[in-house]
């Protein structure tokens, strides 16, 4: 049997709820899920697609921002 994952959110996230992911990382994969469903569905990203995307999203903040500046 394995350990059960260990969700987290982003320090962004704000305490009002709304749109947050939580994202649990496992050497073999990283898991992501929408907070307010935490038992829906998920998405897994291999390790490297998970680090590719986190390096873009952090290289391209400022294009994605949303309307109030927040990513």
């Amino acid at each position: 049997m394995s350990a059960p994952l260990k969700w987290f959110k982003s320090s962004y996230s704000g305490s009002q709820g709304g749109d947050c992911v939580e994202v649990a990382a496992h050497p073999a994969a990283v898991h992501v899920r929408d907070s307010k469903d935490p038992e829906g569905p998920t998405l897994t990203f291999a390790p490297a697609e998970w680090s590719a995307f986190a390096a873009f999203a952090a290289a391209h903040a400022a294009d994605i921002a949303g309307p109030n500046g927040q990513v």
